[in-house]
């Protein structure tokens, strides 16, 4: 049975021991569906559970008060993704003042021994932790042989001549670049979310939207976009969206808004995923809604034109 806890102070050790691997998982990229596989694999040949060592916030958005990189991905969406890949447990813990101060040491004695009976631990290259990110990997492997749980690591995964990084993912969502991004994500980009209630703006202007907050302070990318709308049916449902602060009706905040073609339904709560498939324009700043509106014509006959071949494939 799936388990997800935020103190490992409150954790139930396993007498038996557990198999961990840590890391901020992030967008769960190739790197990371490597790194967690291969601590699956070695519970399930152990014949122990499966443990992810996440963190909420993520330590650089934590350091960085607010203003670090975009993110990837929902809390939620990376906490489904970890138990989809066969993690048993995932311990969400609480990135803070408290957490961030321990030392490597205290670390790995409290947290992976004490709380999680470690019998072995699996990090990702370049791996640092505990205080002033003093750990690495040699001291784990050090502690390891010290308190008796192996410490392994796996090598960098490359695609196209270079890094599988977080870093990378963003550089290609910022260019649009959505072949480049699902290369090195394994899937397409998608941002998942609940519908929420807007200002109902775009129903009087004939474009009615379904509205999703982003995930953390910023996002990876902006501007108008063909996409797809998954979880409201069997197949995927066309849509053009805007990823943006909409400037010329005033906002302030981003906010993610997908027009579903040919579709009337009231959906609000309703959690659905936006996949990305083109980026039409950046967001532009209107003389008013007349000229909004014919823009948005034009996007959406655009997106049309970008979806067709898609839908051509799925029914050939």
């Amino acid at each position: 049975m799936s388990r997800l806890f935020r103190d490992v102070d409150r954790a139930m050790h396993a007498s038996q021991g557990s198999v961990v691997c840590i890391g901020a998982f992030d967008g769960l990229h190739l790197g990371h569906q490597a790194l967690v596989r291969r601590a699956v694999e070695d519970a399930r040949a152990r014949d122990l559970r499966a443990v992810a060592v996440t963190f909420d916030p993520l330590p650089r958005q934590f350091f960085a008060r607010g203003a670090g990189p975009a993110r990837l991905g929902s809390t939620r969406a990376r906490v489904e993704g970890l138990f989809r890949l066969g993690i048993d447990e995932v311990a969400l813990l609480r990135f803070d003042a408290r957490l961030s101060g321990l030392d490597p040491e205290t670390f790995v004695s409290r947290v992976l021994v004490g709380a999680l009976g470690a019998r072995a631990v699996w990090v990702g290259p370049d791996f640092r932790f505990g205080r002033a990110r003093a750990g690495d990997f040699e001291l784990l492997r050090r502690e390891g042989a010290r308190l008796g749980f192996d410490a392994c690591t796996i090598e960098p995964v490359g695609v196209e001549a270079g890094r599988v990084s977080s870093t990378r993912i963003r550089e290609a969502l910022a260019a649009g670049d959505f072949q480049q991004a699902a290369s090195l994500l394994g899937r397409p980009y998608v941002i998942e979310g609940r519908v929420v209630r807007g200002r109902q703006l775009g129903r009087t202007l004939g474009y009615p939207t379904a509205n999703l907050r982003l995930p953390g302070a910023a996002a990876p990318l902006s501007g108008i976009f063909a996409t797809r709308v998954h979880g409201l049916g069997p197949e995927p449902l066309d849509a053009v969206s805007s990823l943006g602060t909409r400037p010329t009706v005033g906002g302030i905040e981003p906010l993610l808004e997908t027009h579903i073609f040919d579709f009337d339904a009231d959906i609000y709560s309703r959690r659905i995923g936006i996949e990305f498939v083109e980026k039409l324009r950046d967001e532009l700043k209107f003389d008013g809604l007349p000229a909004l509106v014919a823009q948005m014509d034009r996007d959406a006959d655009q997106a049309r034109r970008v979806l067709a071949p898609l839908n051509t494939r799925r029914t050939a």
